[in-house]
């Protein structure tokens, strides 16, 4: 086994043959497709999750707290934690618009700088979601509140000391992927700055 500079480690493209591609469900935000595709010298069937993908904000004040929301998530019967984030699901919005508008609807908050942070496969053997995530600074209320509906009707808005929101997660009281990575990756960028 050789060892490569770190510089070089990175997640490789590669595109199997779709031999066949059925859609097996359409659902009102992503849907289900069966494809059947020729991996080697086989022919292999797997199922997954379309899913237009998605933008998240870790919005930080100059107190270093990081804005936190919460709300209901049937599939897992939790009201967890999260950061503001939502679809791409505005044809042609970049993704870092996308962060934008998603903390405006969900927070109220507009941001002076927003800069890519990372982004993420969240299932990668089961949906080709991918949720580009962004540090938000600068912040500030919008000059219109949203209405908001069914889960997001009720979310509920902390501000918590970033190093709180750290424990928090390596300590498995919040287990939400998307905020993990984003804290910890914001916490990581704000040190190393």
């Amino acid at each position: 086994m050789s060892e490569r500079p770190a510089t070089d480690l990175h997640d490789e493209p590669s595109e199997a043959e779709v031999v066949h591609s059925e859609l097996v469900y359409e659902g009102r935000v992503w849907d289900v497709r069966s494809d059947t595709l020729r991996y080697g010298d086989e022919e292999i069937v797997r199922q997954y999750v379309d899913h237009p993908g998605a933008a998240a904000v870790v919005a930080i004040d100059d107190d270093e707290r990081v804005l936190l929301i919460q709300q209901y998530r049937h599939p897992i019967r939790h009201r967890d934690w999260e950061i503001p984030a939502g679809l791409l699901d505005v044809v042609g919005e970049p993704p870092i618009e996308t962060a934008r508008r998603e903390l405006a609807e969900e927070a109220d908050l507009e941001a002076a700088s927003v800069e890519p942070l990372l982004s993420i496969f969240t299932t990668p053997g089961g949906n080709d979601e991918i949720v580009h995530i962004f540090l938000a600074r600068g912040l500030a209320a919008t000059s219109s509140a949203f209405a908001r509906t069914d889960e997001e009707a009720d979310i509920r808005m902390e501000w918590v000391p970033l190093q709180d929101a750290v424990d928090a997660v390596l300590s498995g009281r919040m287990r939400n992927a998307i905020l993990a990575s984003g804290i910890l990756a914001a916490a990581e960028r704000l040190r190393r700055s």
